[in-house]
């Protein structure tokens, strides 16, 4: 196995952890998570309502959008 094989298979396991996040707070049915996937602190319930299908809260969203270091 060579090394682009080996990125593609990491590549392709990220992607798949990804997915089981979105799926285990519901995301494909637009449920909001209680808690953030990335920091694991509350979601406010007004932003909850605001953004349905969030799962991250303002500020590690805000991290994800403009890349900072907290990924999810």
């Amino acid at each position: 196995m060579d090394d682009m094989d080996r990125a593609q298979e990491i590549n392709e396991q990220h992607l798949a952890d990804s997915l089981s996040r979105y799926r285990l707070v519901g995301l494909l049915y637009k449920t909001s998570a209680r808690e953030c996937v990335v920091c694991d602190e509350p979601i406010p319930e007004a932003r909850r309502k605001a953004a349905p299908g969030c799962i991250r809260c303002r500020d590690c969203q805000e991290l994800h959008e403009t890349g900072g270091s907290r990924t999810a």
